[in-house]
């Protein structure tokens, strides 16, 4: 059975991705539990895993205690990739270890918009496979959870969703949580990636799959069995507005969504899925799955201080907007061929990607919300930064000094 009961409106907020905090009946809620107000990794980190990050790729991964490419040995219809995130929420009905999995449907009006929902049967757990992309008020049906007498409960939910509920677990009375987590989806408005769409092909409603791959290239299927392949340099980026991604997703502090039990993301995965267990839950997760996952030694090639180097100076000089990249024309293919090539791969990708995400949330909140930034910068996004010369002024030092996480790479 799915669940889909009507939630109410969101309330007014300025740096807000709607995660359904604020369409719940203690809207107030936001103040303590939102990301991008003054969140506490270290607090959170060591009451979800015993211990705050620690060393070497901790530092930028967050706390884990192992990490795979992993795939399904029998992909699943209609997976992203193979269907490794709701199997694991099917495997957690079967095996009665919850009640429900809370979680994103497609909107009955349009495939790429998510809705949220409670799914009770381990069958229709299929409804959630593919991609979502919009505002998910996700969080909003915790309350519906309660309602129901749901005390054993599984979340599927992108960072700043799963930082909030980790910040109201206490309060939901819960005999179990299991927290399946993906990595940021850098999001935009569901109405401005069908713009998005429109841009890629002259028959946008064909498109029934896209993906950003490590491999520098956008995977696009359609619905009459075609593939496509764009190399991420001839992708329609500057025909998009400045404010495409808001600045909410530009100033995301947890790509990797540390406080998740079980990270399933493609970052690492070398054209496989990367996967991190963060705890003894996440362990328990994964060993439900038995021989129905294949499971691999994560791979790391290539050197990334360039590319991050680069893609610092970019967002530098964009002002605000999205980080061009300008070259010649006759150029680019040349070196959309070298970058699955020669550039960061597997982990080196993903440590990459963490880097860039790190100097993007400086850089725009200096030039957006500089107030905001000793609030909202916890010391790990400033020591990831600080290879690249990005360090905190005075006045954006961190007002809480946490814990710093040292470490190589």
């Amino acid at each position: 059975m799915i669940l889909t009961p009507e939630i109410g409106p969101a309330a007014p907020r300025g740096l807000c991705t709607d995660c359904g905090v604020s369409r719940m009946k203690n809207a107030k809620a936001c103040g303590h539990a939102c990301q991008f107000i003054a969140p506490d990794y270290p607090a959170l980190e060591t009451r979800v895993h015993a211990r705050a990050r620690s060393h070497c790729d901790e530092r930028f991964f967050g706390p884990f205690q192992a990490m795979y490419r992993a795939e399904m040995v029998v992909p699943r219809a209609g997976a992203q990739w193979t269907g490794i995130t709701t199997s694991l929420g099917a495997r957690l009905l079967e095996q009665n270890a919850v009640q429900a999995v809370l979680t994103m449907i497609p909107d009955a009006t349009d495939r790429w918009r998510p809705h949220p929902a409670l799914i009770t049967e381990a069958a229709d757990m299929a409804q959630a496979r593919g991609m979502r992309m919009g505002y998910a008020p996700l969080l909003a049906l915790l309350e519906q959870a309660q309602a129901q007498g749901f005390t054993r409960l599984a979340v599927i939910g992108i960072p700043c969703q799963i930082y909030a509920l980790r910040c109201l677990e206490a309060e939901l009375g819960l005999e179990r949580l299991y927290v399946i987590g993906t990595p940021c989806s850098d999001n935009t408005t569901t109405e401005n990636f069908h713009k998005f769409l429109g841009l890629l092909d002259t028959d946008p409603d064909a498109i029934d799959y896209l993906e950003f791959r490590a491999d520098y290239r956008v995977e696009l299927r359609y619905t009459d069995g075609r593939q496509r392949l764009i190399p991420f340099l001839k992708l329609p980026i500057s025909d998009l507005p400045q404010d495409f991604f808001p600045l909410t997703c530009r100033t995301c502090v947890d790509y990797t969504n540390a406080l998740a039990d079980i990270t399933v993301g493609y970052m690492g995965g070398e054209g496989q899925q990367w996967l991190l267990v963060r705890n003894d839950r996440g362990a328990e997760m994964l060993a439900a799955l038995g021989p129905d996952i294949r499971l691999s030694a994560p791979g790391s090639a290539g050197k990334r201080a360039g590319a991050v180097k680069g893609f610092v100076a970019n967002t530098e000089r964009a002002a605000g907007g999205l980080p061009l990249r300008r070259m010649p024309e006759w150029l680019r293919p040349l070196v959309s061929w070298l970058q699955p090539r020669f550039g960061p791969r597997g982990l080196e990708f993903a440590r990459a990607r963490v880097e860039m995400k790190a100097a993007e949330t400086i850089l725009h909140l200096r030039r957006a919300a500089p107030a905001k930034m000793k609030n909202m910068i916890p010391q790990h996004v400033w020591d990831i930064a600080a290879p690249y010369e990005l360090r905190p002024a005075p006045e954006e030092q961190p007002a809480s000094s946490g814990q710093k996480y040292l470490g190589g790479d």
